[in-house]
């Protein structure tokens, strides 16, 4: 009997990986990460949006044209053979699958790798997908496919580049056109790979501009709020804990789990989009320096508005063992996986310990915080957003440092006095309107001392416009109902409790407001007794107009 094997078809690399990857930052990233598990020191990106072209040059240690072959164009060769989990430098391998290799086949027309080790001459090969196309189509068996040699003038250009060991890969006519720009770029690779944290030697640049966290100003000059999680020694959170832009910071614990990173929190949503494209910074999980699942609140459903105010990052890297956890686009976690849905179990309670500090922080500075959080009332929180809208016009700019420091001094000293203040106005000017309102529908006469008050009203009233040099109406309604406040128009509410006043009625009520009422209205500050006053005497006053109101 004849032995067998296997024949794989050249179509085995659309299913695998040419076809799963598709983001250009995720092309970047394997090529980045292939030169992190080579122990490169140096990552040179070099991007032409006009001739489209990609450059990526590394100082790694290379290939001989036995790895090339043997380990490299080996679909599905995995570093981590034999339980070899680090580099030679120490780092932890990134690759695992062996086919992340592919997303380099997806992005360019002509893809060329030149490479050499320090004991070996360069070698390569070119991969046109034309003739890939073709070769699928055809159903050619991979054994049967043969890379091109790679021009000897192309060789000679990056002789310099490989004097001693590492990699370039030349992408030509990329597929889709490099349509971000280079700023936005530059973000993307500074955000989503943070091999910094594990080795700080390790340096990326793109076009001979090196890639450090300056790139990130945009957000973290603007957070307000931080919670570093466990002991993070983390370059980018102290970046954001210098800032002038933060207003606290709350340490937390994940205890169970050997997890660091911190959550944090802008002024404005939209603070959060990065420049130049339609992404936003969010929250994200990082394993061993790289994203590995981007916005990772979209598993943690809280539906409440601090999340669009939220970004982070969450560095877990014992996801990275001896099972595969990450998806076949290596652009995610399995969702099902037990370790890493208990990381979302954890973190979902400190996403609620987040939540509550925010409203109680996003308040103690005068701005909106959460409206659906009910250990305030809703009076309350809406003085206080009203507060803070209206101060917020008196306070100097930011480049007057010295003033600006002593009016908010200022203004958080009148801020409780103020709330009050709002509150208590509003009450006053609905409950006496709906006693205006009252009054008219009952058809209820003013008397003749009344109509002689009133009268004594307009002349006052009169006078004052004509000193002012005013010359239009002040009163939208200029009834005579609208000269009176709450004392005259309880008389005229209940004229027979006028006689005495020790019984409980909606006048006496209106006597004992009036004196505080009138106060707070001229918008003096209320001593702790005269608040307690006003709001026990309103609540009376609420009730029995309510009262008035059902017979309406």
């Amino acid at each position: 009997m004849r032995t067998y094997t296997f024949n794989i078809s050249l179509s085995i690399l659309n299913h695998l990986g040419r076809n799963l990857y598709r983001s250009f930052i995720t092309v970047l990233g394997e090529a980045i990460s292939n030169s992190w598990d080579a122990d490169a020191t140096n990552v040179s990106i070099s991007i032409d949006r006009e001739q489209n072209t990609l450059i990526i040059t590394d100082d790694g240690v290379g290939m001989d044209s036995e790895s090339f072959q043997n380990k490299f164009l080996k679909i599905g060769y995995s570093k981590r053979k034999d339980n070899v989990t680090h580099t030679p430098k120490g780092r932890p391998f990134i690759g695992r699958k062996g086919i992340g290799k592919l997303a380099l086949l997806s992005c360019a027309k002509k893809i060329t790798i030149l490479t050499k080790t320090i004991d070996s001459d360069i070698t390569g090969g070119v991969i046109e997908n034309a003739g890939l196309d073709q070769a699928i189509i055809d159903d050619v068996s991979a054994n049967d496919y043969i890379l091109s040699i790679p021009e000897a003038e192309r060789i000679d250009q990056y002789k310099a580049n490989l004097a001693n060991s590492g990699t370039v890969i030349i992408f030509e006519d990329i597929t889709d056109g490099i349509k971000n720009k280079i700023e936005y770029i530059r973000k993307q690779v500074a955000y989503f790979f943070r091999f910094s944290i594990l080795d700080p030697t390790f340096n990326i640049s793109i076009n001979n501009n090196p890639i450090t966290l300056d790139e990130l100003n945009d957000v973290t000059q603007s957070t307000q709020f931080v919670w570093p999680i466990n002991e993070t020694n983390d370059a980018l959170l102290t970046k954001i804990e210098e800032s002038d832009s933060l207003k606290k910071n709350k340490n937390l614990k994940i205890l169970g789990i050997n997890v660091t990173g911190f959550i944090a929190t802008v002024e404005k949503p939209s603070l959060l989009k990065i420049r130049g494209s339609n992404e936003k910074v969010t929250l994200d999980l990082f394993v061993n320096g790289r994203l590995r699942e981007s916005n990772i609140l979209k598993h943690i459903h809280t539906a409440r508005i601090v999340e669009s105010y939220l970004y982070g990052q969450i560095h877990y890297n014992d996801l990275d063992d001896e099972t595969d956890r990450f998806t076949s686009s290596r652009e995610g976690v399995v969702s099902d996986d037990p370790k890493y849905k208990e990381l979302l179990s954890k973190l979902e309670k400190i996403i609620k310990v987040i939540i509550n500090d925010w409203d109680v922080w996003r308040v103690d500075i005068n701005q909106d915080g959460d409206a659906e959080n009910t250990r305030i009332t809703r009076k309350e929180r809406k003085s206080k957003e009203l507060y803070s809208a209206v101060s917020d016009d008196f306070i100097p700019p930011k480049e007057n440092n010295a003033s600006r420091t002593k009016v908010e001094g200022w203004v958080r000293e009148l801020g409780a006095d103020a709330e009050f203040n709002f509150v208590s106005y509003g009450e006053c000017f609905i409950s006496e309107n709906l006693l205006r309102k009252y009054i008219s529908d009952k058809g209820i006469e003013l008397g003749e001392r009344r109509a002689e008050k009133v009268q004594e009203f307009r002349r006052k009233a009169e006078d004052a416009k004509n000193v002012a040099n005013i010359g239009f109406d002040i009163r939208e309604d200029d009834s005579d109902l609208s000269y009176f406040a709450m004392d005259d128009l309880t008389y005229m509410v209940e004229p027979n409790a006028k006689g005495d006043l020790r019984k409980p009625s909606l006048h006496r009520d209106a006597q004992e407001y009036k004196p505080i009422r009138d106060a707070m209205s001229h918008t003096s500050r209320l001593t702790k007794a005269a608040k307690s006053k006003l709001n026990a005497t309103y609540e009376n006053i609420k009730a029995r107009i309510i009262a008035l109101l059902k017979e309406a």
